[in-house]
């Protein structure tokens, strides 16, 4: 079968040249029809690494997928050939405490796509645990079904944020997780929703995606735009999904007195600079994100509800053969797009 390997930075060639592998007992094989871009293999993309991971040799990209059952495993009775399914891509041990506490997203031994030394999912097959692939309804494309992946991480920052009813919300990023971490704290009842970002096109979307207000970093004063929309002591949970190291070292200045600044995109280089007096003076509560967890059923039926509209994010498709070409899409069009997504 074809698979798509990242040779070195900026370089994915498609070959032909790896088996279709075998489910075993517990698991499913899944043709593969939609891989989204994500912000991380971007990295391993253009900077061969993410924080401290290189990217191993030959290396395959991709987490965001969707596809179709085609064969499997022997005691796997919740699935059948041609059901359609979003594929969590992380799998764990089970039996640790973080597992057994539900907090299976911390687990020391997981299996990830695209997290080395794991292979990723930019392949025309993949197996993978029938417990981690989810139905879809009638009604939830399987392109919807790649952007599960993304909306769960949007949901898992809302929670742990504590967005609930009547909170103002500040996002230091709008594009994929700035997007859809709108989507979900709007879905929890948030009343005032500003985005900042460096590129209209980004600020544009997150205004038809329901911001109250948006603010363009390179034409206005953040720090002024921010105190005249949340006012002097600022907002009750600032978002940080830009992965930027200046964004990040803003956050304690524009969270309110006992507000909660939640860090959700990663950034390329670990951190020295950030203002913790701010912090004390302010008890404001920091807390991060890591991926995700128990949150799949929930994105898929916020998604078939109608509750939120994650297709819309969307803004660039390609072939798999044109793999390539969608990952330098992103990475040299940053002003343009927000999520590409991969058809097989």
């Amino acid at each position: 079968m074809k698979a798509a390997y990242l040779k070195e930075k900026r370089n994915i060639v498609i070959r032909d040249d790896r088996p279709v592998p075998e489910p075993a007992e517990d698991q499913v094989l899944v043709k593969m029809e939609y891989c989204g871009v994500c912000g991380s293999d971007v990295h391993f993309y253009r900077e061969g690494k993410v924080g401290d991971t290189d990217a191993p040799k030959d290396f395959i990209l991709g987490h965001e997928v969707a596809g179709t059952v085609v064969k499997t495993g022997a005691k796997v009775t919740s699935l059948v050939p041609g059901d359609r399914v979003a594929l969590e891509p992380g799998y764990t041990c089970g039996k640790c405490e973080f597992c057994k506490t539900g907090k299976y997203n911390l687990c020391p031994d997981v299996q990830f796509f695209a997290a080395p030394p794991v292979a990723g999912a930019l392949q025309e097959y993949v197996v993978h645990p029938a417990d981690m692939c989810f139905k879809l309804p009638d009604n939830v494309s399987t392109e919807e079904g790649a952007l599960v992946e993304p909306l769960a991480v949007g949901m898992h920052a809302a929670s742990q944020a504590g967005v609930t009813l009547g909170n103002s919300v500040l996002i230091l990023g709008s594009g994929c997780i700035g997007l859809v971490t709108l989507l979900s704290a709007k879905a929890r009842g948030a009343a005032k929703i500003v985005v900042v970002d460096l590129f209209e096109k980004r600020l544009q979307m997150a205004k038809k995606m329901g911001a109250s207000e948006v603010i363009n970093a390179k034409e206005e004063n953040v720090q002024e735009r921010v105190a005249d929309i949340f006012g002097p002591l600022g907002a009750d949970i600032v978002f940080e999904t830009a992965g930027a190291i200046p964004t990040i070292q803003q956050t304690p200045y524009f969270v309110k007195p006992g507000g909660t600044i939640c860090l959700v995109g990663m950034a390329a280089e670990s951190m020295a600079n950030y203002n913790f007096n701010q912090i004390m003076m302010k008890e404001a509560t920091i807390k991060s994100v890591f991926r995700y967890r128990n949150l799949y059923p929930a994105a898929i039926g916020a998604i078939a509800s109608g509750a939120i509209d994650v297709k819309q994010i969307v803004t660039h498709r390609f072939s798999f053969d044109e793999s390539d070409e969608a990952f330098r899409n992103a990475v040299d069009n940053a002003q343009d797009e927000i999520k590409e997504v991969i058809v097989f």
